[in-house]
């Protein structure tokens, strides 16, 4: 599995930790060892520029999902094609901004909205009610169990 991590954010962040916990959601949503997938943690105002792009949305956002080969979780002993899954961008000025309201770190914040953006590659939302349970409680489980695994 190749998880490559760009920081061009100035933010100081271990990418380590960011594709371990990367690779640990893939191999528990059972995506094919040799799929690809991006990291970038990038600026304000980069991410402004792409979430007005892209989203028609003003101001810089936290996390941004490009899914490339619309690939869906696998299942225990039958995972997804190899592919390219796609790029989660991250803004660390917006998460450690929201990490102050949530009463926790911007690197939690971080590995949070990496979890959150790799869900939304696979597919998932949380655009209705019940998406939102089901997306919101998976996204709880894995980072749980990655941290308490470290």
């Amino acid at each position: 599995m190749s998880v490559e991590v760009n920081n061009e954010s100035g933010y100081d962040v271990d990418e380590a930790e960011f594709a371990a916990l990367a690779r640990y959601v893939l191999d528990e949503m059972h995506v094919h060892p040799q799929t690809d997938l991006s990291v970038l943690l990038v600026g304000t105002d980069v991410m402004t520029d792409l979430h007005v792009k892209w989203m028609d949305e003003p101001g810089p956002t936290d996390v941004l999902s490009f899914p490339m080969d619309e690939l869906r979780p696998g299942r225990e002993g039958d995972v997804t094609p190899a592919g390219l899954l796609g790029d989660v961008v991250l803004c660390p000025e917006v998460a450690a901004q929201q990490a102050r309201t949530a009463g926790h770190s911007t690197a939690e914040e971080l590995l949070l909205l990496t979890t959150h953006g790799i869900l939304h590659l696979l597919g998932y939302d949380h655009a209705e009610p019940e998406e939102e349970k089901e997306m919101f409680a998976l996204q709880r489980r894995l980072l749980l169990t990655f941290l308490a695994s470290r």
